[in-house]
């Protein structure tokens, strides 16, 4: 049944990007905010806004009943969660569906199975998809270092019910695995509630590749190709790109092939990014989770396929199929996005909330900035430090790049401290336009010389 109304339970741009999405479909667009948000872009834009809670993100955007409530109170027969927050947790997906309300995402059996990355790793070794040689679950720090020797050093640790790398550790000898394992658990247990410990090899030169899924619970799927995004400080995203340029058309086949595979497995339902190591010097794939929402990264993927990915969202939660096949989504074009935060790369990224006192943003052909800031907009210091997403699109990855430096060399934030100066340095690196990279080159080669020219 197709949408009417729906609850944006999300905040920043995401929030503000569902609700231009739901009204270019006639839907009408309620927007729930903490208190700290009832002068965000998102209730601006909005039908309707509704104050659901108190700042603390778990007195408001994480109290999963009190937002289903709001979504009943307001007439809302959809409720759409964003990225981040409550959106792949099975619990607000199932209590959407007991009280009538379309969850705008993938059902709540779906989510439970692909949160567990045990679980996950399960389905795709049966989808016939590629996995990083590792173990299964792991109880302790002994049987820690056994599997280790086992598999051979360097080995990586990860919570099964991890993500954004906590939890997660590298370890190159034994001795660091008898230090770090009890804390890493530890770490997951307060992060998610479960300790649960894996291991898998580590792979030294990789790059992060993932693909952007879309199902209609039919057990139709198609992809709209692949992002890069390599680009990481501390398993966080800084940079994301699509297409994967460094990839050979061969691997690049059996990258969307295995994605498609694993959720048609599932008769997976809306949005999905199906995420991989690419181990560069074995030219092999390896399978490492599935995301079970819409991403921050998805503008680059509309750029080049010219898919509205959120309003398909709402297309398919409205009960509509995926009309169209795999050859009509073309990938045509690169497109890049850096994320613009609130934060000090100086001080150990040390987040800078505060008023903007100008925010004076790029613009041209093939400039695309998706924020929720403005001239005056006081960025609150109670959540994640993303102020907004720059995406540039060219024909060839170096007119890409070269536009993108042009872009940020024109963005002007003032007031508060921001990373534009190290996204700066980042496109003007050699390696990043030669495309010399991996999941450890910010850290290890591009942060060092950044500090060094700041001194």
């Amino acid at each position: 049944m197709p949408i009417s109304r729906v609850l944006s339970v999300n905040r920043g741009e995401i929030a503000a990007r569902v609700v231009r999405a739901a009204q270019a479909l006639g839907i009408e667009a309620v927007q729930a905010v903490s208190a700290a948000d009832r002068d965000s872009t998102a209730a601006r834009l909005a039908d309707r806004t509704v104050v659901i809670g108190p700042a603390a993100s778990r007195l408001s955007y994480l109290d999963a009943p009190l937002l289903v409530h709001a979504a009943k109170a307001t007439g809302c027969d959809a409720l759409h969660p964003g990225y981040g927050f409550l959106s792949e947790r099975e619990h607000l997906a199932r209590l959407c569906g007991e009280h009538g309300i379309t969850f705008v995402g993938p059902a709540p059996e779906t989510i439970a199975a692909l949160g567990d990355k045990l679980q996950a790793k399960a389905i795709a070794q049966a989808a016939g998809v590629p996995l990083v040689p590792g173990t299964a679950k792991i109880a302790d720090a002994a049987a820690a270092k056994a599997a280790a020797e086992a598999l051979g050093f360097p080995v990586l640790l990860k919570a099964s019910a991890g993500g954004g790398g906590r939890g997660m550790f590298i370890a190159r000898r034994a001795e660091e695995i008898e230090a770090s394992f009890d804390k890493s658990s530890n770490e997951a247990l307060e992060a998610f509630g479960d300790g649960t410990m894996y291991m898998e090899r580590f792979v030294e030169n990789a790059r992060h590749v993932e693909v952007q899924v879309f199902g209609d619970g039919s057990g139709k799927v198609l992809h709209f190709g692949e992002r890069d995004c390599s680009i990481q400080r501390r398993y966080q995203k800084v940079f994301e790109e699509a297409p994967c340029a460094a990839m050979p058309a061969k691997l690049r086949k059996l990258l969307h092939d295995s994605a498609v595979a694993l959720v048609a497995s599932l008769k997976y339902r809306n949005a999905g990014t199906v995420e991989f190591l690419y181990d560069v010097d074995r030219a092999a794939i390896y399978f490492i989770e599935v995301n079970a929402r819409i991403q921050v990264e998805h503008p680059v993927s509309e750029q080049v396929t010219g898919y509205d990915l959120v309003q398909l969202q709402f297309r398919i939660a409205g009960g509509e199929p995926l009309r169209w096949s795999q050859a009509q989504v073309p990938v045509q074009g690169h497109a890049i996005e850096c994320r613009i935060n609130a934060e000090d790369p100086t001080r150990n990224f040390q987040p800078s909330p505060g008023r903007i006192t100008r925010w004076a943003p790029p613009h041209g052909a093939g400039i695309r900035l998706d924020s929720h800031c403005y001239d005056g907009y006081l960025v609150p210091p109670f959540y994640d430090s993303m102020i907004g997403k720059l995406i540039v699109t060219a024909a060839t990855r170096a007119d890409c790049v070269t536009r993108l430096q042009a872009a940020l060399a024109a963005f002007t934030i003032e007031g508060l401290i921001t990373n534009l100066p190290l996204l700066k340095f980042i496109a003007a690196h050699p390696d990043f336009a030669a495309n010399r990279l991996n999941t450890r080159w910010l850290e290890q080669t591009l942060l060092p010389g950044f500090e060094a020219s700041q001194e």
